[in-house]
């Protein structure tokens, strides 16, 4: 019964996971190639030639590759919103619960197997598609990306957390509206507010960020921003004067340009005046407890949700 009632959905998702999973095997196998020794091998200096020479066409001839990542962080959603939104709505939109619900089979089993059966189902697509776009991204991360939305967002087990979160965020739209359609607008919209608040605002203070404060060697000419790895999430940096005064922003600019005036070197300039330079971040070894955290998170809310659903169908009548 339930086969025949969500074989096309499961169908159509497996299908639209394959043709995805396809298509950036496609793209990626050149980005690979561009790193015939792997490309873990270009990710600590001295980069060798052939390394710098991979990265200049990766960054040159691969830059469609962000948009395409940001637009796989709608993958979760569409697969699990297509099952979840029409799990509650379809029956209670056709009138069928009336019949559904007084049948030998108490209506919460009747829930409870199908939550967990279309939820395992759109959690499993998750993964495979995860461990895809992982592979996929992996030339990627010599450019960065460790914590944002084309990098953390879609690789490791945060993916089926948020999987499981739009399936229990459809379901529970489909009790409260009633309809399919307007269901799974609705839930997309609080899927999207909720995945964006996590990761511009929360993700970023999960953890207290490590503060580094750095003197400038005179004469070795680095006076570059941030860490020695692109994979970490930078929160902020700048400049702090003999006076312990951090500039940021345009003040930094301006201070980095005085520092090349003369063409001499800027670290000369820099550490006589006793400037210092500063980050606050998160180092990318945090990624899997980040990871953790986030799973939990988003995964304790679809526990909240469908226990909410649950609740709401004991009422006798709807």
């Amino acid at each position: 019964m339930m086969w025949r009632q969500h074989r096309s959905e499961a169908l159509a998702l497996a299908i639209f996971v394959g043709v995805v999973a396809m298509v950036l095997f496609i793209l990626g196998r050149p980005m690979h190639a561009l790193f015939p020794l792997g490309s873990a091998h270009c990710l600590a200096p001295p980069l060798d030639q052939a390394c710098r020479s991979a990265l200049v066409r990766l960054q040159q001839d691969y830059g469609y590759s962000t948009a395409v990542l940001i637009l796989l962080n709608f993958a979760p959603y569409a697969i699990s919103g297509f099952l979840g939104a029409p799990l509650l709505a379809r029956e209670l939109e056709a009138g069928t619960w009336q019949l559904v619900w007084t049948q030998a089979v108490p209506r919460r089993r009747w829930l409870a197997f199908k939550v967990v059966a279309l939820g395992t189902v759109s959690v499993l697509l998750a993964a495979g598609l995860s461990a895809v776009i992982g592979w996929y991204r992996r030339p990627l991360d010599l450019l960065g990306g460790g914590f944002d939305i084309t990098g953390f967002d879609l690789t490791g087990v945060a993916p089926m957390a948020y999987t499981l979160f739009a399936f229990a965020l459809s379901v529970a739209a489909g009790a409260v509206l009633r309809r399919s359609l307007p269901a799974a607008a609705g839930a997309f919209v609080v899927f999207l507010a909720m995945r964006f608040t996590v990761a511009g605002w929360i993700r970023p203070h999960f953890v207290t960020p490590v503060t580094r404060v750095e003197a400038f060697v005179p004469g070795s000419g680095d006076i570059t921003d941030g860490t020695s790895n692109v994979q970490d999430m930078i929160l902020d940096q700048g400049f702090i004067d003999a006076g312990g005064r951090h500039i940021t922003g345009l003040g930094a600019v301006i201070m980095e340009g005085k520092a090349r005036e003369g063409g001499g070197d800027p670290t000369t300039y820099l550490h006589d005046h006793g400037i210092q330079r500063w980050v606050v971040y998160q180092p990318i070894e945090r990624y899997w407890t980040f990871q953790l955290i986030e799973t939990v998170t988003f995964v304790g809310l679809a526990v909240l949700l469908l226990a909410l659903v649950f609740w709401r169908i004991r009422r006798s009548a709807f």
